[in-house]
């Protein structure tokens, strides 16, 4: 990191939010809704990876009608209901408004479709803590990975790279930093699966500690 990376960008779930509940109540409602059996357990391991991709792995079908039709009760129960269960990790507020307050510019980028991911920020009111909220189905044309979509960030704002960081929980979050030529901290607060594949990427555990780093002096 470098005393000129005044813009961050956030992953969304795992990083800012919990919304593991939220979310495996809403595939659980999906799969009860269209009669198949997951033939994987509904936990928090699976969350990050876009929507269709999850429920192929969940359902161990590639069948677009399959999928369409969990995809869409999916949608349904977590759009009207499910999000309202997001909870906030502690001191994730405190940290966003502070890295606010002393002028860095904030932008999130997340696989969770652009419509849930706009309701739960206004159900948090957080609209005022970012310059952006970013999603992969939100920018035209559409982009196929997270990579592709910082990298549309970085150009919808005319930022430059190397002033910018991002900063996740996963190990999709560190491919996406390496596709876009961004560097990148990992928080470990969240769904990360194996600290140990991590071994050479700088953790961080706490959002205190996470906002001491970049207020730090220099």
């Amino acid at each position: 990191m470098n005393s000129n990376q005044k813009t961050i960008i956030f992953d969304l779930d795992g990083t800012l939010i919990d919304s593991s509940t939220s979310i495996l109540d809403s595939f659980k409602s999906a799969f009860l809704s269209c009669g198949i059996t997951p033939i994987k357990a509904l936990n928090s391991d699976i969350i990050g990876p876009p929507l269709m991709e999850i429920l192929s792995l969940l359902s161990g079908s590639s069948n677009k009608n399959t999928l369409t039709s969990l995809a869409n009760e999916f949608k349904s129960h977590y759009d009207s209901s499910g999000y309202k269960k997001t909870i906030v990790f502690p001191g994730v507020y405190e940290m966003l408004s502070d890295l606010n307050n002393a002028g860095f510019r904030l932008y999130i980028a997340t696989n969770k479709r652009i419509y849930p991911t706009q309701k739960i920020i206004d159900l948090l009111k957080w609209n005022n803590l970012f310059k952006g909220i970013y999603a992969l189905d939100s920018v035209f044309p559409y982009v196929a990975s997270k990579g592709q979509l910082l990298n549309k960030i970085i150009e919808n704002n005319n930022l430059i790279k190397e002033n910018v960081i991002y900063i996740g929980d996963r190990k999709d979050d560190k491919n996406a930093s390496v596709e876009s030529s961004l560097d990148f901290l990992l928080v470990t607060w969240g769904y990360l699966e194996n600290i140990e594949i991590f071994h050479d990427i700088e953790q961080i555990d706490t959002p205190h500690q996470l906002l001491n780093k970049f207020l730090v002096k220099k």
